[in-house]
């Protein structure tokens, strides 16, 4: 945190930096879902219940059993495929395959995010738990696919996911970034903790109608997100507040 005041931001957003620690960003590192699109889109819960009905086909379940299942795994082994591959020997293609074979007509093009992306300086990757062509689906359904160099998923990093620290050493390593000077944007808080140990800048996006939440615990004399720099609602709105500092 810097002993500099913050500079005053409209809209949504919530902030304890000085937006100016952006100057000299050079690689912008965005999750994928329930980020890069609004968590209101609704698209996760689809895989969240392709994933359940995976568990339940696979381990001939009830529904509840199979939902009770999912989430055990998910919290033991940071995600249900790590957990099913773990105890239950399954193969990944068919699960990745299975989970993201959802509807994708509910995401709107978003030209504003796009040029904000576009617009900011440097090199620009998606960081995924995801897959791949899941990705790839939900950039081109958001028409923002073209503004990034790479998409670094679940398959690139040997099936082990964020937060793992290895996974950030094989995404750094393959990207040749440099975390102090670059920026990663999350929808989970605990995915950002080795990025912000290794330097980088570091933004929690948060459901519309959330802000009074996170602005309370960030009052608390014990800080929950010590490895949070910035918080917003609405991620075009606070990059285009970025490069308002920035340029």
């Amino acid at each position: 945190m810097t002993g500099k005041r913050p500079l005053p931001l409209e809209g949504p957003h919530i902030h304890r930096q000085d937006l100016r620690v952006f100057k000299g960003v050079e690689a912008w590192v965005f999750d994928l879902d329930n980020t890069l699109y609004p968590h209101e889109a609704d698209l996760f819960s689809q895989i969240d219940e392709q994933i359940a009905l995976y568990v339940q086909k696979i381990l001939d379940l009830n529904r509840a059993d199979a939902m009770a299942h999912q989430k055990t795994l998910y919290h033991e082994y940071g995600t249900t495929l790590r957990g099913l591959m773990t105890t239950h020997n399954i193969d990944p293609d068919d699960y990745l395959a299975f989970v993201h074979d959802i509807d994708y007509s509910g995401l709107a093009p978003n030209p504003e995010l796009g040029a904000a992306i576009e617009a900011l300086p440097g090199r620009k990757f998606i960081f995924t738990n995801g897959d791949r062509p899941h990705a790839e689906r939900t950039a081109a359904a958001l028409g923002i696919s073209e503004h990034f160099e790479d998409i670094f998923d679940i398959v690139s990093a040997d099936l082990v996911p964020k937060p793992n620290r290895e996974t950030y050493d094989k995404f750094l390593h393959r990207t040749g970034i440099s975390p102090a000077r670059s920026a990663m944007f999350e929808d989970l808080p605990k995915n950002l903790k080795v990025p912000h140990h290794l330097g980088m800048r570091t933004t929690l996006i948060i459901p519309k109608g959330s802000r009074d939440v996170f602005q309370e615990s960030w009052d608390l004399e014990a800080d929950p997100y010590p490895h949070v720099d910035f918080v917003t609602e609405d991620l075009t709105g606070f990059l285009k507040a970025v490069l308002g500092v920035i340029a």
